[in-house]
């Protein structure tokens, strides 16, 4: 810490300033315990984002029924792909890896006048606990980057809102900039296209069809405004053209469906079923809005929905990993972080 020239003996010191990256993830239960288990899936099936009926309609329905039956159902998915050896989900292992690319990226150009590090929307660590740690070391100005590649109200819009609550409670706010979507960035869709090439080099054959398989949401939420699901099929549009292949050869469809509402169609556990029934027999999937790994992935797609692929008689399912700590990944986060950098260091 520094003491002030002109500052009075007993001025507070005053810490070198810095600038903070804080970049911001879903989120992940501590355990996949009952209880451990039902405080997440409470905090994040409470938000407004996330579920937009009234409260007075919802909460009923959460506490009681969805919160006695969900937890134990969602423990045992969470303990099928658990990162036992660290004690952590798949998500908070890779999250944590890449931040700290991220810090060993962002250093290299910037040196100690950065401060990189990561939250969680849901669950540890909070937001308001890494904003605090943030301002605490001196943080005078923070990019905030919610690692969704597309924007959605479920998903950036929510990070963002307990980014601002938090800064609601900082004697001394910082100076913030939140990072936009950042689907169609050259970088970005590169790396996408980079690890398709990667994993059609390690089979012995050709799939049929590549399915890009989205994350859901309500297709009311298209019809209010939301960009998501524009901004889904341009990312497939910009991947076929950046592998130079022909239209048709790469599908869009939605996961993770929850509710009786009507979502986003076609569902991918039924048009994976569907183009097995078409001779179909061996196909790739990936899921390019998920920045990392987790349970919808690693459990959903490798489980629910090649499973209903095989049992529809397909033959090859290929599970394309999302790009994670992949050196083109973080190459592409850093220069979409350097770009809401500018003129800030």
């Amino acid at each position: 810490m520094d003491r002030l020239a002109h500052a009075p003996a007993n001025h507070p010191p005053v810490k070198p300033a810095k600038v903070g990256v804080l970049v911001a993830n879903l989120g992940t239960p501590d355990n996949y315990d009952y209880w451990s288990m039902r405080r997440y899936l409470n905090e994040f099936l409470s938000d407004k984002r996330v579920i937009d009926l009234p409260s007075w309609k919802w909460q009923p329905i959460l506490q009681g029924i969805i919160l006695t039956v969900r937890p134990s159902k969602s423990g045992a998915n969470y303990k099928s792909i658990w990162n036992h050896e660290a004690g952590e989900s798949p998500l908070m292992t890779i999250t944590k890896a890449q931040t700290a690319a991220l810090k060993e990226s962002l250093g290299a150009i910037y040196g100690d006048k950065i401060m990189v590090d990561f939250c969680m929307r849901y669950g540890n660590p909070s937001t308001a606990s890494k904003v605090r740690a943030m301002v605490e070391a001196g943080c005078e100005k923070i990019v905030f980057l919610p690692l969704y590649p597309h924007y959605a109200g479920a998903t950036s819009a929510t990070a963002n809102d307990a980014f601002f609550a938090a800064l609601a409670k900082e004697k001394r706010q910082p100076a913030v900039r939140t990072v936009a979507e950042y689907f169609d960035h050259p970088a970005y869709i590169a790396a996408l296209a980079d690890s398709v090439r990667n994993a059609y080099a390690k089979l012995d054959h050709v799939p049929d069809v590549l399915v890009t398989s989205y994350h859901g949401m309500p297709q009311r939420y298209l019809m209010e405004g939301d960009p998501y699901h524009c901004q889904c099929m341009k990312t497939t549009r910009l991947l076929r053209e950046a592998l130079g292949w022909e239209k048709g050869s790469i599908d869009v469809s939605f996961q993770s469906v929850f509710g009786r509402e009507e979502w986003l169609k076609p569902y991918t556990v039924e048009h994976v079923a569907e183009l097995a029934r078409q001779g179909k027999k061996r196909i790739a999937v990936m899921a390019p809005a998920f920045s990392a790994d987790c349970i919808e992935t690693l459990e959903e797609i490798q489980g629910e929905i090649a499973e209903a692929f095989h049992h529809a008689g397909g033959e090859s399912f290929t599970y394309i990993p999302c790009l994670n700590d992949d050196a083109a990944h973080i190459s592409a986060l850093t220069q979409v972080i350097q770009q809401n950098l500018g003129g800030w260091l």
